[in-house]
């Protein structure tokens, strides 16, 4: 059931994020592959929002836009208002570590380190303190209930909960939009479903925007909103109580 206190509607909630007029062609050799192909969108604060379609769809090419990963080829990115393509390199990598956070697919976790140190090590590129950086990886380990973990290194942890110390890091520098690419793509049925969960209930208790680029129909039971590209466009945008495909058909055709 969505959230209506953490959840404005559409009308009346600020957008976090907009994407106006963005287009992306990638060159390869004398070829040119057209991955975005002039997409608007507007995500508002707060929202829970799912970016779905096929594989060469653009779904991931809009997703490194978002986060700024890449620029676009034509067109605008707004974070919070600003224009990220007018940012150095100096800025966007400022903005990324204050204003986003990032959960990926293949966890992206130190090996060497432990989950705590982990966790903190965004906030040391931040320049917050150890001991603040310290008392906030516990917190936040205890948050995502790993917090008789902390001394762990991934290797010694299940991908479940190599992905909850993700998930902790992702919020390091109390961000106001996290990213998520496919956060689920390594992780068996259940614990998806816990990783899913975990999220949704973040978005709603600490207000904020999570932006998911995935294949995992799991995701629309959660999901305020659902972006479906297809073909370097938007093809449909759909709110919560008006997907067309519900989560039970789809459970069963897998």
């Amino acid at each position: 059931m969505q959230n209506e206190s953490a959840v404005e509607t559409s009308e009346t909630a600020r957008s976090i994020v907009r994407v106006s007029g963005v287009t992306k062609t990638f060159r390869m050799g004398k070829t040119k592959l057209e991955a975005l192909k002039g997409v608007d969108l507007e995500i508002p604060t707060g929202y829970y929002l799912s970016i779905m379609g096929p594989s060469g769809s653009g779904k991931s090419t809009l997703f490194n836009m978002i986060g700024g990963l890449d620029k676009p080829t034509s067109g605008k990115v707004f974070i919070d208002d600003v224009d990220i393509a007018q940012l150095d390199a100096y800025e966007l990598a400022w903005l990324r570590c204050r204003k986003i956070g990032y959960i990926f697919q293949t966890f992206n976790l130190i090996p060497v380190m432990t989950a705590l140190e982990n966790v903190t090590l965004p906030m040391t590129f931040a320049g917050v303190p150890n001991d603040d950086a310290r008392d906030q990886g516990l917190e936040l380990l205890e948050l995502v209930g790993l917090g008789d973990r902390y001394q762990h290194k991934p290797p010694e942890l299940s991908g479940g909960q190599q992905q909850r110390v993700a998930v902790a890091r992702s919020l390091a520098n109390d961000p106001a939009i996290i990213l998520a690419d496919e956060p689920t793509g390594n992780l068996d049925l259940k614990t998806g479903e816990e990783i899913i969960t975990l999220l949704k209930k973040l978005s709603r208790e600490r207000g904020v925007t999570v932006i998911s680029a995935t294949h995992d129909f799991k995701m629309l039971n959660v999901s305020d909103q659902v972006v479906w590209i297809r073909d370097g466009r938007i093809d449909k945008i759909e709110n919560r109580d008006e997907l067309s495909i519900s989560v039970g058909q789809i459970g069963a055709k897998e």
